[in-house]
């Protein structure tokens, strides 16, 4: 029986994780971008977008757009070589696992606006899109690799 090599993992994780940010960077530039657009419109002077006085619809707003460009992206180039375990459980368990880490964003935002007050543009986006975007990315990756798109099942290979 042959061991699997322990530094192939390690570069096999290492370059998903490299591919996981690149996507992952994608989906924070449209959810970023899209965040602050219905919020403050093109941030002309005193412009307020379409949401401005709506913080926490504007982040969900974004991180749906965000998601769905994350998991073409996340399927197609990050974890293209694992196999599918129906096409319907993939996308729906990346859905949720989705929403649970936008509800790490959307409740750092929520902590930091209405319990701590702290409403002004740049208080907004550290507390969305720093504190929430490490905490639910960690947690995207994590949970992305173990349910959505696990590794194959590795049988011993006789010598």
């Amino acid at each position: 029986m042959r061991v699997p090599d322990a530094t192939g993992s390690r570069l096999v994780a290492a370059a998903e994780v490299g591919k996981f940010l690149t996507i992952g960077g994608l989906g924070f530039v449209i959810d970023v971008g899209m965040f602050n657009l219905l919020r403050y419109g093109w941030g002309l002077g005193d412009a307020q977008g379409l949401l401005y006085d709506k913080p926490l619809t504007a982040k969900v707003i974004s991180v749906v757009l965000a998601t769905m460009v994350t998991y073409a992206g996340n399927r197609t180039w990050t974890w293209r070589d694992r196999q599918r375990r129906g096409y319907l459980r993939e996308y729906v368990l990346f859905f949720v696992l989705n929403g649970i880490a936008m509800a790490i964003a959307v409740g750092t935002l929520a902590i930091s606006h209405y319990v701590l007050g702290l409403t002004s543009p740049l208080a907004d986006n550290i507390s969305a899109n720093v504190v929430g975007l490490a905490l639910g990315t960690a947690f995207r990756f994590w949970s992305y690799r173990r349910w959505v798109f696990p590794e194959h099942e590795r049988r011993p290979v006789p010598v």
